[in-house]
């Protein structure tokens, strides 16, 4: 045998033999009884209802919003509403946000407190929008 054919050989079992070896692997793991010793072999397979769904990232400002939601259900919308005029100075890429996080705000402090009550937080934060979900949603009440 020369150098050259041992070479061959070599380098084709160093191709072809993890190749098999994963393949023995992965058959001999697929037939194994787990749980059943009543049928003789059972196969292992995928059930995407035990597959657990990674939660999609969420936007800064729905994060915002629900911690501004909370902040008004725990304390009242003046810290709420000061809290989003920080946060909009802190993160100018929420500015965008902030009319319709503050109509939000508006809408829940009427469910809360009701709106003469809820009327009487209201400040110039984001162009005035809490006032206005204020009386969106007393006139929808």
């Amino acid at each position: 045998m020369t150098q050259t054919a041992a070479r061959r050989i070599g380098r084709t079992l160093a191709l072809v033999l993890p190749v098999v070896l994963v393949l023995s692997g992965t058959l001999a793991v697929t037939s194994v009884p787990w749980a059943n010793r009543s049928t003789e072999s059972q196969m292992l397979t995928a059930s995407s209802e035990n597959v657990s769904v990674r939660a999609t990232p969420r936007a800064p400002h729905e994060v915002l919003r629900e911690k501004l939601l909370a902040d008004l259900q725990q304390k009242d919308p003046g810290v709420a509403l000061t809290n989003l005029q920080r946060a909009v100075e802190s993160r100018p890429s929420l500015a965008r946000h902030c009319m319709t996080i503050a109509r939000d705000l508006g809408r829940a402090a009427v469910a809360r407190y009701g709106p003469t009550r809820a009327q009487s937080f209201s400040r110039p934060v984001c162009d005035t929008s809490f006032a206005a979900g204020v009386s969106q949603q007393a006139q929808g009440a």
